[in-house]
């Protein structure tokens, strides 16, 4: 892959705040409060998890503006007030402040992730999708992912275009088919591709909601599935501006890992941590501008 394909591809992580990844991906005693600004010395850009629930003091947001170096990245989901609670139905104003919010992020903030749950079916949802999509303030860019396959129809591909919102691509296929490719229904509805690499939730959690596994090495591999992304991401590189790739820990147990692996099926290196730093007592100063976050 020659340098300016590689530079319009960004991989990252659903989240960075994981205990598991200390003295794996985070030097064993750095505090907390630095895991961030350590891990955008090794990733481009992160999609947070926590705007799902409630969005943050803006003294979190301006933390995290600090502590990543200019060239970073943020993708942030929209609340599930506005995504679940309201299913996309009047809900303006808690949009317009959530987006006020994150104003301290600046150009940092690159995507919003609009969330949908399975229960949001097109027979119910569609009037309230278009009249969701028509009052997206145009300086954002959003995608959407939806999680019922009703919406696999050529009249909602058509609706995002209009509004040049992303469709997300999103894998969820089940641990005992991981030596599968994944799904084929991928429509390319903006200047941008938003790839999720998300696993089976069933391995995070078991019936009575306990956690079955801890992520902190890589505890499956997805080789197939893995190729198979690569393969539609170069597919598309020369029509696309950008490519944002999100990978959670529950796709191959250990999602640094995964990131890496898939960049190296891109043709292209993504360093993580050496064991030394990651066993280091006291990483010491870090310097966030010499890390290895390309541009945008």
């Amino acid at each position: 892959m020659n340098l300016s394909a590689q530079q319009k591809i960004r991989l990252g992580t659903c989240a960075w705040s994981f205990e598991e990844w200390r003295g794996n991906f985070y030097p064993a005693d750095l505090p907390p409060a630095r895991w961030l600004e350590f891990y955008a010395r090794y990733f481009p850009a992160v999609e947070i998890d926590s705007t799902f629930y409630n969005t943050p003091p803006e003294s979190t947001i301006q933390r995290w503006a600090e502590s990543t170096p200019a060239s970073f990245r943020f993708a942030c989901k929209l609340p599930r007030e506005i995504t679940h609670g309201r299913a996309l139905r009047d809900c303006e104003p808690e949009l317009l402040s959530f987006l006020r919010a994150l104003e301290p992020l600046g150009p940092k903030l690159h995507v919003i992730l609009v969330q949908l749950p399975p229960s949001f079916a097109p027979k119910t949802g569609r009037p309230a999708l278009r009249k969701f999509l028509e009052q997206l303030p145009r300086d954002y860019r959003f995608a959407i992912e939806f999680r019922h396959p009703g919406w696999h129809r050529p009249q909602n591909i058509s609706l995002l275009e209009k509004h040049r919102v992303c469709w997300v691509w999103a894998d969820t296929s089940p641990l005992n088919e991981r030596n599968l490719a994944p799904f084929e229904f991928l429509p390319h509805t903006a200047d941008f591709l938003y790839v999720r690499l998300l696993g089976d939730y069933s391995t995070k959690y078991d019936p009575e909601g306990q956690h079955v596994h801890r992520y902190g090495k890589l505890l499956w591999k997805r080789e197939a599935a893995l190729e198979s992304w690569a393969l539609k991401i170069e597919r598309h590189l020369a029509e696309t501006r950008s490519v944002w790739s999100f990978v959670n820990n529950h796709f191959e147990g250990y999602s640094p890992e995964t990131c890496q692996r898939l960049a190296n099926r891109l043709g292209f290196e993504l360093a993580l941590p050496s064991a030394e730093e990651t066993a280091s007592a006291d990483p010491g100063q870090l310097d966030l501008f010499a890390g290895k976050a390309g541009s945008s």
